[in-house]
């Protein structure tokens, strides 16, 4: 590990590694934003294409957990000293560890980010809605909050007597710096940057492509889920503290406007729109887009073909901006390989 590629005090990029990863970068004050994207801020932490980091992301309101039932010794020591000590809050909700800029990355480029881990770091993750937020709150007038303990081995969440929900966890929030014109942007909606994307397939073993708008790319994440339903309609997932490993790897042959993703069977193309019929529009043409520049399909034969067999799915309706994401499956395909 080169000294001159780390921007960070050394304390706080410990040597014990996930297997394969080549730095650490450890939840704190010093690495952390809140509530928003902006190209003016400082990387904690600086690799080179093709470079693994383990990124730690503790999530939740400390003084919530416990109001809730969450035992003092439960709640991550690194939350409460983030909570207590950041001043400088955006918009948005959410604490984000980074940013981490990748050398070499210009406007233009794109990120390819894989994501090789998502470690559960607590044995709990909660659910809350409140009047201001979700889809219902017309229905819901009274704020809600329930805590699930998650067996980390069987990988369930047992929600109820009776009742468990698979986990399948992943990073609600996964994004690049905006423009530098767009200035400090909200964490809160998704947008051509990333962000809040809230999609449940960016599970370990995808591959997320972010355009690339500002030098470095300045990717930050956190908003960990340990499970989550397409539409996420009450606001929350079932949120939890993670631990992910990435491997950054800048893309100078791609060229993207919207975010995408490949997983092991399906290349999945995004829209995005505070109108749900916008929002399903653009993961339409995206997706019509995709088969014709990487399938060599007319625009016709993708139109059909996105009809006949790609599917749309709601991926959250509540964040401002909506989300619709397009499931090409890659068994449609004799060449199965990614589409890079």
């Amino acid at each position: 590990m080169s000294i001159s590629r780390i921007t960070l005090a050394s304390a706080l990029l410990v040597p014990s590694l996930l297997p394969g990863a080549d730095h650490k970068l450890k939840a704190a004050p010093e690495t952390t934003i809140w509530g928003y994207f902006s190209a003016a801020s400082k990387p904690v932490l600086t690799v080179k294409s093709g470079d693994t980091v383990e990124i730690q992301s503790p999530w939740g309101n400390p003084e919530l957990l416990s109001q809730a039932g969450v035992p003092p010794a439960q709640i991550q020591p690194e939350l409460r000293l983030i909570a207590e000590k950041i001043k400088d809050r955006g918009p948005g909700p959410h604490n984000l560890t980074g940013p981490v800029a990748i050398e070499g990355a210009q406007p233009g480029d794109v990120l390819e980010v894989r994501i090789k881990d998502v470690r559960l770091d607590v044995t709990y993750g909660w659910n809350r809605f409140a009047p201001t937020g979700g889809f219902l709150p017309e229905d819901f007038p009274e704020p809600g909050v329930k805590i699930i303990p998650l067996d980390r081995k069987r990988r369930v969440g047992r929600f109820a007597p009776g009742i468990e929900i698979p986990l399948r966890p992943f990073f609600g929030t996964m994004g690049v710096a905006p423009p530098p014109s767009a200035g400090k942007i909200s964490s809160l909606p998704p947008g051509l940057h990333g962000g809040n994307l809230d999609n449940k397939h960016l599970v370990a073993g995808t591959t997320l492509f972010l355009p690339v708008y500002t030098t470095g790319a300045l990717f930050s994440c956190g908003d960990g889920h340990a499970a989550q339903g397409n539409g996420e309609v009450d606001i929350t997932g079932l949120e939890t503290s993670l631990t992910g490993v990435f491997e950054f790897v800048v893309r100078h042959d791609m060229h993207l406007k919207v975010p995408r993703a490949e997983t092991p069977t399906h290349y999945i193309v995004m829209g995005l729109d505070p109108d749900l019929t916008a929002a399903a529009k653009m993961a339409v043409r995206e997706s019509i887009d995709f088969l014709v520049q990487e399938k060599g399909l007319s625009r016709g034969d993708a139109y059909m073909l996105t009809s006949t067999a790609v599917d749309l799915e709601i991926t959250q309706l509540v964040d401002g901006t909506r989300g619709v994401h397009a499931m090409i499956p890659k068994s449609l395909f004799k060449d199965v390989g990614p589409a890079r």
